[in-house]
């Protein structure tokens, strides 16, 4: 029971974001994880052409969406965004 209740008393923030707010702060739960992409995206289309679900559309010089009901979270347009405008939540 102590490595529990330690566990509460030093990240009882996590518990509660991963509990209440249905996200992962760490970015480590693929399930609660949330990728996005913000206005720093120029349209280099790079993003779309590594993303194995297809998820990312848009068009070539423009913003660019993610689905998430397509998204399989694997990491890789983050990885990929070489304009940091892929946003982990």
């Amino acid at each position: 029971m102590n490595p529990v209740l330690s566990t509460l008393r030093y990240f009882r923030s996590e518990y509660e974001a991963h509990i209440v707010g249905h996200r992962c702060p760490a970015a480590v739960c693929r399930a609660l994880i949330r990728y996005t992409i913000d206005e720093k995206c120029n349209g280099c289309t790079l993003c779309a052409r590594v993303c194995p679900q297809k998820a990312i559309t848009g068009v070539k010089k423009g913003p660019h969406v993610i689905d998430q009901a397509l998204c399989d979270r694997c990491g890789v347009c983050y990885q990929s965004c070489k304009f940091d405008a892929i946003e982990v939540a």
